[in-house]
């Protein structure tokens, strides 16, 4: 009996030591991390310093607390939302009205603050075509030349509230300071005001991903010459990324990067050198998505005009100090290691390529990738996903319809949304936008609810183009050579960028100098997009003299959305 009651007060004390020892480790970091504050004034913060430090160290740092490497502790890890498994995790998080209440940062430092002339800022975007190099000729910018040609200065339609995406009542005044909204002031630290000398934001000086999301209608994403467009892209280049977490849904990695001025981007991360080809025998939906593809098609839809592709930025990312630092993510951040060759890297989890084999590596620590803007949170404005008619099968041994099918496009032309409209005509300006980047994996495309049937189709995840610059994929084309259907503004602006003086290689090439990446594209794939526009343009030739001028080339009216003939017409 005496021994049994030893017995337990042994584990009594064993269960109270356990408690002590459990309280001491987490209470150990904080005051470790107090202390170091008030000793160095920098709050314990251990980011500056030099990334090959940060690769060396980060192993050891490691194995000490969590909270030591940005990361929370377990007590805060149990409130947190792991929102990469959220049905709305690829959205903007925050609503336009919440927004809109925060008063403006972004737009005010463009304007006031001189630290926005930053070293790093040395190469213009999409701006001012003399601000940077160019591939012009005598002394000219082809691409400033280019949109100063008359099919690319026709005017929209007037816009009423239906034809845009938000309605926005410019007499409405917010007072950022009102709603103490820590999140707005500079990053300097200095209080002076960041808005108008009243003290009132309008809505011309939102964040800059809100004045994008703003002027999206049913036309377009952006305007021609969009002071808005330049702006965003200097911002998903230069704003402080605060959060990160992975994307939830998609067959590789992409991470969720969300900036100090609350604006989203989606990141892609280089897989691949811009010299590596797709292996001729790879399947198009096994094949790596690429940054720089992500990158050039932006620009590649602007030089055609169709604007239809969010805009995107090339951008280097410190993966300790901008991805692991500052996420959340919980199985995100379970995936980082040092390689055998002292370079930080991870892996995140997808359907494939989501391995220790297939790590995304720093040098040591900095990382490529495309960061593209958010489009409006699905809560403020619905989108619908439709099924491309020419999708492929997405099997290794089956073909779809289309491919066997010669007489297919007759039965596409007879089904909604594709028997009235332009619908057809933009399925038919998405395959060439396809084609000219040897884009196989077009499935599914998106429009806005809002707009019905008659708007544009946005040309999201393009991240498997430009895998292949010595191969042409005429599958691509069939749609085309099928339905023998075309704009007439498309057909005007594909044999403008044919001639000479204009030249798609060269435009591509003066408009890519822009992005802090370049070269985005090797030679052989700008040269490439020549040669397959002049394939492009043989297939509508063929059209014209089978079927005729007037049956093929299909005239546009009211900004390419009015009800045209019915696409079935001959």
């Amino acid at each position: 009996m005496i021994l049994f009651r030893k017995f337990r007060v042994l584990i009594l004390m064993v269960f109270l030591v356990a408690c002590t020892m459990h309280i001491m480790i987490d209470l150990l970091p904080k005051l470790e991390k107090r202390a170091t504050g008030a000793d160095g004034g920098d709050g314990g913060c251990q980011c500056a310093h030099r990334p090959g430090g940060e690769s060396q160290g980060w192993a050891k740092q490691r194995a000490r607390a969590p909270a030591d490497a940005g990361w929370p502790n377990k007590h805060t890890l149990r409130i947190l939302q792991d929102f990469s498994n959220e049905p709305s995790s690829n959205l903007t998080s925050h609503s336009l009205e919440k927004i809109t209440a925060a008063g403006d940062k972004a737009e005010s430092a463009r304007r006031t603050g001189p630290a926005a002339a930053k070293a790093e800022d040395h190469k213009p975007l999409i701006g001012d075509a003399s601000g940077a190099r160019t591939a012009a000729v005598h002394g000219v910018s082809r691409l400033a030349a280019l949109f100063e040609h008359p099919s690319y200065k026709v005017d929209l339609p007037p816009l009423t509230d239906e034809d845009t995406l938000f309605n926005v009542n410019t007499d409405i005044r917010f007072y950022p300071r009102s709603t103490g909204n820590q999140g707005w002031h500079n990053e300097d630290g200095n209080e002076e005001e960041e808005f108008s000398p009243t003290g009132e934001v309008t809505a011309e000086s939102y964040p800059n991903w809100l004045r994008f999301h703003i002027g999206i209608n049913r036309y377009e994403l952006y305007s021609r010459h969009s002071l808005v467009l330049d702006a965003l892209l200097k911002d998903l280049v230069t704003q402080k990324i605060t959060s990160v977490a992975m994307k939830s849904g998609g067959t590789q990695l992409k991470l969720i990067m969300t900036f100090q001025n609350y604006g989203q981007a989606l990141f892609k991360p280089m897989k691949q050198t811009r010299e590596q080809e797709t292996p001729p025998d790879f399947f198009y939906f096994s094949d790596f998505e690429r940054h720089n593809a992500e990158i050039a098609a932006f620009h590649l839809d602007r030089i055609l005009d169709f604007r239809r592709v969010p805009p995107v930025a090339g951008r280097l990312v410190n993966m300790t100090r901008e991805i692991r630092d500052v996420t959340r993510d919980k199985k995100l951040w379970r995936t980082f290691f040092i390689s055998p060759a002292n370079n930080v890297c991870f892996y995140g989890e997808c359907s494939y390529y989501c391995s220790t084999e297939h790590a995304l590596c720093g040098k040591p620590d900095q990382i490529e990738g495309s960061l593209a803007a958010f489009l409006p949170d699905l809560n403020l404005a619905k989108r619908k996903t439709w099924r491309n008619p020419w999708r492929r099968s997405y099997h290794k041994r089956k073909k779809a319809e289309w491919e066997v099918d010669p007489d297919y496009c007759d039965e596409v032309k007879q089904t909604p949304p594709y028997d009235r409209g332009t619908r057809l005509l933009d399925v038919m300006d998405m395959t060439i936008f396809d084609f000219l980047m040897g884009n196989m994996d077009r499935h599914h495309y998106e429009t806005f609810e809002k707009f019905g049937n008659d708007t544009f189709i946005i040309h999201l995840d393009n991240g498997r183009g430009f895998g292949k610059h010595s191969h042409d994929e005429l599958s691509i084309l069939v749609p085309l050579s099928q339905c023998c259907r075309v704009k007439k503004s498309t057909y005007v602006r594909l044999q403008l960028l044919a001639k000479e003086e204009y030249q798609l290689s060269s435009l591509m090439e003066e408009s890519l100098l822009r992005d802090r990446l370049s070269p985005i594209l090797i030679h052989p794939h700008l040269q490439a997009m020549d040669r397959r526009l002049r394939l492009v343009l043989q297939v509508l030739a063929g059209c014209i003299e089978k079927d005729g001028y007037v049956n093929v080339v299909e005239e546009d009216l009211a900004g390419d959305t009015s009800t045209h003939r019915s696409p079935g017409h001959r």
